[in-house]
């Protein structure tokens, strides 16, 4: 199964797991400690992360660490982006709206 970035951040637990990982790479038994959920299930959450290619799981001795892999998350981002302008248009006009309706209230009162 072919995997993207929209897939893992679709979940709140993945979504955690990559803010965990940004600061500091962590390892395997260290995210899995930070959740209340199985670790066979963390372990699920992270193999979706490195098909995603959100993270890599490095082998150091006998530990697996999850690095972030930041420049795989660009898609999401620029996708996110591009509604930005719109949004910002919209609460820019429902500022400037209660901003008449408070003028509005002040003459009338």
């Amino acid at each position: 199964m072919r995997r993207d970035v929209f897939q893992a951040i679709a979940d709140p637990i993945r979504r955690e797991i990559i803010e965990l990982v940004s600061n500091n790479s962590l390892t395997i038994n260290e995210v899995a400690d930070k959740f209340e959920i199985s670790r066979p299930a963390i372990s699920k959450h992270l193999k979706i992360l490195s098909e995603c290619g959100i993270i890599e799981i490095q082998k150091k001795g006998r530990e697996r660490f999850c690095i972030i892999q930041p420049k795989n998350l660009l898609p999401a981002f620029l996708w996110i982006e591009q509604y930005q302008k719109l949004w910002e248009d919209k609460i820019d006009s429902f500022e400037k709206y209660l901003m008449e309706l408070k003028t509005k209230n002040k003459d009338n009162g």
